[in-house]
């Protein structure tokens, strides 16, 4: 459908986000609080009511998973009766975009005129409660573990790949031996880059935490920056222990208009793209690189008829290095430059699946000062979900709404074969990835080494904490451990990793 017709062009009118961090933590808010906060700035900044908003879309939250479907106690709590009122099925870090793109789409097919898109975590409160009923529970450390792992765990978590930060250290220590980097040189990005997003942070009045570290401080690892999963401590993952809400408005163009807000307040939507990865880590083609993120990003340009060049800002993903260290390499956006405008999900703040709606506030708010086109990359999951969207201060030429934004079948067209996965193979083999897991005194618990088989096949083997050796072989950096042999044993329970 042409994009002349200001009835159908999708621009963001208001954006708005919260910290609450009351020195009580018991007494923040909980989610349902945070998303009503993060509205009310949204429709102040744009100078409308929100009763008059005739979509609601909502990330759905984990820290207060109790409160159940927050369709009907948002929209009462703003005293709106959207036409359209709907939670997103599961917390993904990829769902504030998507939602952004679902939003788009109605009002390119004329269905809405005003959409609102918004999320909020409140896993500093609930932790706060759980200390002060004397749980004992640090639910800000074991709330994603917790979905993860509520069923029976399969053979993937009885090695410990339960959560996120257990499974991305594949992605890195195998990106890391593709690209040809010595360890301390993967580690060495991995610091700029955070240390850059620490100083975004600290210029951002919406980040968490508001004080610049420098590579030397990520890369010390001491009792305030422990190591969590090799290769990566704690200023290197997400933080989650926060209270976050972020929301924003998305309008026709001629909505915006009727209303009177200022041409120089608009952000025009720009095309997204989508795809995913398959749900079980096991059942992937490689660590290395993932085709999925390289058919959204890909895609996402090629929609909007641009290149990397054409952007002032970015916003790349970062729960762990290796997500924007990856997006970095296929976007050809430079490591010297920042990859985020919010301050990325250790200092700007990790409110689980709602963080892109804090990216897209602080877009909003960068493009509104300076620059015309920003790149949002979205990642969800275990690397699986990705959704990228483009944002300008200028209408952008290329885009038409409704699109579907869906591009699996160009991903599977790329994706190269699956290994067949033995959960039962002893023999030779050799490391396609691995990861040492650390207890909170900074000790290494266990390790599991992801195998290869002569045949191709893909395995799973159990290094033990008392095989000091192989402990250091993996983690020392003084050889390569991706791609080395060594040889699969029976244990008493599962199968043992050991030297060739």
């Amino acid at each position: 459908m042409s994009m002349t017709d200001p009835e159908l062009i999708p621009v963001i009118i208001g954006v708005g986000q919260v910290n609450d961090r009351p020195a009580d933590p018991d007494q923040g808010l909980d989610s349902l609080g945070l998303m009503v906060a993060a509205l009310e700035l949204a429709a102040k900044d744009a100078g409308i009511p929100l009763a008059e908003i005739d979509s609601l879309a909502i990330v759905d939250q984990i820290s207060f998973h109790h409160l159940g479907k927050l369709c009907e106690p948002l929209a009462a709590a703003i005293g709106a009766s959207p036409a359209i009122n709907y939670q997103s099925a599961a917390p993904h870090g990829d769902t504030p975009v998507r939602l952004l793109n679902e939003a788009a789409n109605r009002i390119g097919a004329g269905e809405v005129k005003l959409a609102a898109i918004v999320g909020g975590e409140a896993l500093r409160t609930a932790a706060g409660r759980a200390a002060k009923a004397a749980t004992g529970e640090d639910k800000s450390y074991n709330a994603i573990r917790k979905v993860a792992t509520r069923r029976e765990p399969n053979y993937a978590q009885k090695h410990g790949l339960a959560a996120p930060v257990d499974v991305y250290p594949l992605y890195e220590n195998a990106t890391r031996a593709a690209w040809g980097q010595s360890l301390g040189e993967a580690q060495q990005e991995s610091a700029e880059i955070w240390s850059r997003f620490s100083d975004v942070a600290a210029a951002n009045d919406g980040a968490w935490i508001r004080k610049p570290a420098s590579p030397a401080d990520i890369l010390k690892v001491d009792e305030r920056n422990r190591p969590i999963a090799f290769p990566y401590s704690k200023l290197m993952v997400a933080n989650s222990s926060v209270n976050q809400g972020a929301g924003f408005l998305v309008a026709s163009l001629a909505e915006a208009r009727r209303r009177g807000i200022a041409e120089d307040r608009l952000i025009y939507v720009g095309m997204g793209a989508a795809a995913k990865e398959p749900p079980s880590i096991l059942h992937r083609d490689r660590y290395d690189g993932s085709v999925s993120m390289e058919t959204s990003i890909t895609r996402t340009l090629d929609l909007n008829a641009m290149t990397v060049e054409d952007f002032d800002f970015v916003e790349l993903y970062s729960c762990f290095p290796c997500v924007p260290k990856m997006a970095r390499r296929i976007l050809g956006w430079p490591a010297d430059r920042p990859a985020t405008v919010f301050g990325g999900l250790t200092f700007g703040g990790g409110p689980i699946a709602n963080y892109m709606s804090h990216a897209v506030v602080s877009m909003v708010e960068r493009l509104r000062k300076d620059g015309r086109y920003g790149f949002l990359f979205a990642n969800g999951g275990f690397a699986t979900d990705n959704h990228c969207i483009v944002l300008g201060s200028e209408p952008i030429a290329a885009a038409s709404f409704p699109q579907d934004f869906d591009h699996q079948d160009e991903a599977e067209a790329k994706r190269e074969q699956v290994p067949a996965l033995v959960e039962d193979y002893a023999g030779p083999a050799t490391i396609e990835s691995y990861t040492v897991f650390y207890g909170r005194d900074g000790g290494p618990k266990a390790g599991v080494v992801v195998a290869r088989t002569p045949e191709g096949a893909r395995t799973l083997a159990h290094v033990d904490a008392s095989d000091a050796a192989m402990l250091a072989f993996l983690t020392d950096g003084t050889r390569e451990p991706v791609g080395t042999a060594g040889q699969i044993v029976p244990l008493d329970e599962g199968f043992g990793w050991r030297a060739a």
